[in-house]
């Protein structure tokens, strides 16, 4: 078969469309075909190798570093005799020009089609030509025949071109390996020939961005360190290839430096260097350093609102996530779907409905479109915002679901208690033929627990392995020993301890001391907090757990022993806190708040509805021969829930529905007074605690006490 024609083949055998885009070649079907993507890149190295037959041997003596390769450094020569056509340079830069357009655009394996072209022409490619070829071949993974190109290279003599040292740097760094990057940059640096600092900067800055990518920290900086010993001049370009090696809150000092030395050089001024500095500070948790940067920015781009959001979502600060995408929007910058998902996530992290719709308002009216990523964010917003109908209309309304997509519903019917309905929702899935993997079997082992469907959900951790491969992990094993706990099966749940395949951590043994809790347990509760504290010493939740086993138990030794473990520690308790969203603001109340500005009426409110409570209390137990209400009901504490759920009342009107979010468990007290005062007000209270949702209607709760 004719070499060209061989080639059309070969494009046809994976599917190439010369006029296919970029996103085109990114379908999944594509990347399912990669072992034909192998077999191509041979069929590509035999043809190259044909074109020049010592090219491989050359190829592989750069790899292996012999002698042979530093004399071609100092005097190769092009082994191609130029073809005697005065138009030959007007000629190749118009191969070359095709190159360029065809990688810009994305077409890559067309590129390398084009190269080949090119070569058997009879026209010798340049130093202009490899840097594309070699983009080709980092980007769709072809190794061997990249280092066929390293042999092109050397014999047309263009090895001695920055660009061209810079592109092999980067191709070996990213495909090959990071010691051939290191090799051939130690042959560049250590041969005899005279390069200058501007011929050796990109060739650091290929190696830098090489080692940052391979999360090679020290050796990214390091290589810095011996670029500015070397008195080689650093630059914007070497800044984005290094700042992000600092990822960790250990290696801070290491970012404050290196900040010093771009605000020396000038290179803090570059918008790009900004960002990447801001990214850092965030990803080290000094998101006050951040935020400084950010407000300091001359310019601030869309890309600089994407980064300072994704700061504030990553280290917690939901309600800054929200003021802030306010501020930009108010700042006529036009959010995109990477803004957008962020901002979403922040909003079900806070319960903020109210700006979660305006932001649902305007993908509507966007030229987004249909867009899985921002739906999924939708539904996953809805239903932790207790709009769990919301949520399975946008589901449901879905021209295709992803597996992320069944686990946000699944998910959501879980921590709302619909036990049911997320297992109906499970079968469906697999029905549909999506595998499931071991995110969303922890939706549907947590659905169960919070159902109190024991045995449905003792039968799916039993088979999830068996029927879809998924070997069962801790947060499983945590889900199936606070099932049982839940079930007052606390012997099962400490023998599935036991025989676990993997070390329990800190959630397993945290999940039966919550059970032990729950069932009074003092003994077992002792056990499982020896072990959880040994894996998680700073976890407060923990310690406060068993304190109110010691407190409910009236055991006051166990209560001061934990209490000095603390103060060993230096751990003071998590401050309770809830909040409600109010006509786009959220308002914030922790335990005994005085600092509101309508902190009197809440009170007031808050005083007549105990003394109502207690009536009610007074008369159900005169009805059913109960204990005393103030036994029921413990009326003295003033929790955030009740604050947060009397604001609710004075500032919304008769029938709407509050929604209170709580950072810590509901306790029982305010449990009870919840259900009395949905009863009392006539009103839908919503709760959402650090374990699931709460529906207080008429009443009564649906959980049904069962949390």
């Amino acid at each position: 078969m004719p070499p060209l024609l061989d080639m059309w083949v070969f494009f046809g055998f994976v599917g190439f469309n010369p006029s296919s885009s970029k996103k085109q070649y990114d379908h999944p079907n594509v990347h399912l075909s990669y072992s034909r993507l192998v077999s191509a890149e041979r069929s590509i190295v035999d043809q190259v190798s044909n074109q020049v037959p010592s090219a491989a041997a050359v190829s592989h003596d750069m790899l292996k570093g012999s002698p042979r390769v530093s004399s071609c450094l100092a005097d190769a020569k092009p082994s191609w005799p130029p073809r005697r056509n005065p138009d030959k340079y007007n000629f190749l830069s118009s191969w070359n020009s095709r190159l360029r357009g065809l990688a810009r655009r994305g077409l890559f394996l067309e590129a390398l089609r084009l190269y080949l072209q090119l070569l058997r022409s009879g026209h010798s490619p340049n130093r202009f030509t490899f840097p594309f070829v070699l983009k080709s071949c980092v980007t769709l993974s072809f190794p061997s025949c990249g280092s066929q190109i390293h042999g092109h290279i050397l014999k047309t003599g263009s090895h001695s071109d920055t660009f061209v040292l810079t592109a092999l740097i980067s191709f070996y760094s990213k495909t090959v390996s990071l010691s051939s990057a290191q090799q051939l940059f130690d042959e560049i640096s250590g041969s005899d020939c005279c390069f200058n600092n501007d011929f050796l900067l990109p060739c650091y800055n290929a190696l830098i961005a090489g080692y940052t990518a391979s999360f090679r920290t020290f050796d990214a900086l390091s290589l810095f360190q011996h670029m500015r010993q070397a008195n080689v001049s650093y630059n914007s370009i070497t800044m984005l290839g290094l700042v992000p090696c600092i990822s960790s809150p250990s290696h801070l000092s290491s970012g404050m430096a290196i900040h010093a030395c771009n605000v020396k050089c000038g290179t803090n001024l570059d918008t790009s260097v900004g960002n990447c500095l801001l990214t850092m500070y965030a990803k080290c948790g000094s998101i006050d350093l951040a935020r400084f940067l950010f407000d300091e920015m001359p310019r601030k781009e869309l890309i600089s609102w994407n980064a300072m959001i994704s700061g504030y979502s990553q280290n917690g600060h939901a309600n800054c996530v929200v003021e802030l995408y306010r501020e930009m929007v108010s700042s006529g910058v036009q959010p995109e779907e990477v803004t957008l998902v962020g901002v979403l996530s922040s909003c079900a992290h806070l319960g903020a409905s109210g700006v979660g719709r305006q932001v649902e308002d305007y993908i509507a009216m966007s030229r987004f479109g249909f867009n899985i990523f921002l739906t999924n964010a939708l539904i996953n917003m809805h239903a932790r915002c207790g709009e769990l109908v919301r949520a399975r209309e946008l589901f449901n309304e879905m021209p295709e679901k992803s597996l992320v997509s069944w686990t946000a519903i699944i998910s959501g019917y879980g921590i709302h208690g619909h036990g049911e309905d997320a297992l109906g929702l499970f079968e469906e899935m697999i029905r549909s033929g999506i595998q499931p993997d071991g995110v969303v079997l922890v939706s549907v082992l947590s659905a169960c627990s919070h159902a109190g469907l024991t045995e449905r959900g003792l039968l799916h951790f039993k088979t999830m392995e068996r029927c879809y491969g998924v070997r069962p992990g801790p947060e499983h094993y945590a889900c199936v020993v606070d099932l049982l706990g839940r079930a007052g099966r606390l012997n099962e749940a400490l023998d599935l301890i036991k025989s676990m395949q993997v070390r329990p951590d800190g959630a397993v043994w945290g999940a039966l001391l919550g059970a032990c809790k729950i069932h009074k347990n003092v003994e077992l509760a002792e056990f499982a907090f020896d072990h959880v504290v040994e894996l998680e010493r700073t976890n407060i939740g923990y310690y406060v757990i068993m304190s109110n086993i010691y407190t409910e138990a009236e055991s006051f030794e166990g209560i001061a022993r934990v209490r000095m473990m603390m103060r060993e520690r230096g751990l003071r308790k998590e401050p309770g806190c809830s909040y409600v969203e109010f006509k786009g603001k959220i308002h914030l109340f922790l335990v005994g708040d005085r600092s509101h500005p309508q902190a009197k009426d809440i009170y007031n409110m808050l005083a007549v509805l105990e003394t109502s409570v207690s009536e009610l209390c007074k008369i159900k137990c005169h009805d059913t021969g109960q204990k005393e209400a103030d036994d029921i009901l413990d009326l003295t504490g003033v929790h955030s829930e009740k604050l947060a759920i009397m604001f609710g009342l004075l500032n919304t009107n008769s029938g709407t529905k509050i929604l209170v979010m709580k950072n810590l468990r509901v306790c029982g007290d305010c449990h009870s007074f919840i259900k009395a005062v949905s009863k009392i007000a006539n009103r839908v209270i919503v709760v959402r605690d650090a374990t699931r949702f709460h529906h207080f209607e008429d009443g009564s709760c649906s959980c049904n006490d069962y949390w």
